[in-house]
């Protein structure tokens, strides 16, 4: 079955980096776009960033553009999201997901916490 596995989140101070991992299986993963979401205690979810099917095309949300960067290895069935110079607004649960065959798929979720 179709699994979206999270990993890399943690605690950081402001300025640092993180790298998020989320790892994809029972699918054929090179097929379909993986986004990244957000959701801060309090606040709805967003949309973070995008990775299209090939990888040949991204987007991100203002709020990150030039922060982060969104890349997928198919050798390793994985995207990856590099987050540097982060903020304390960037705290929040984030998760990924992709849509397949009119069918939803979410990751179950990895913590970001930047404070000092």
């Amino acid at each position: 079955q179709v699994q979206l596995v999270e990993s890399g989140g943690g605690l950081v101070q402001p300025g640092g980096s993180l790298r998020l991992s989320c790892a994809a299986s029972g699918f054929s993963f090179s097929s379909y776009a993986i986004h990244w979401y957000r959701q801060a205690p309090g606040k709805g979810r967003e949309l973070v960033a995008t990775v299209t099917s090939v990888g040949t095309s991204t987007n991100y949300a203002n709020s990150v553009k030039g922060r982060f960067t969104i890349s997928r290895d198919v050798t390793k069935n994985t995207v990856y999201l590099q987050m540097n110079s982060l903020k304390p607004e960037d705290t929040a649960v984030y998760r990924c997901y992709t849509f397949i065959a009119g069918t939803p798929y979410w990751g179950q979720g990895t913590q970001v916490t930047v404070s000092s």
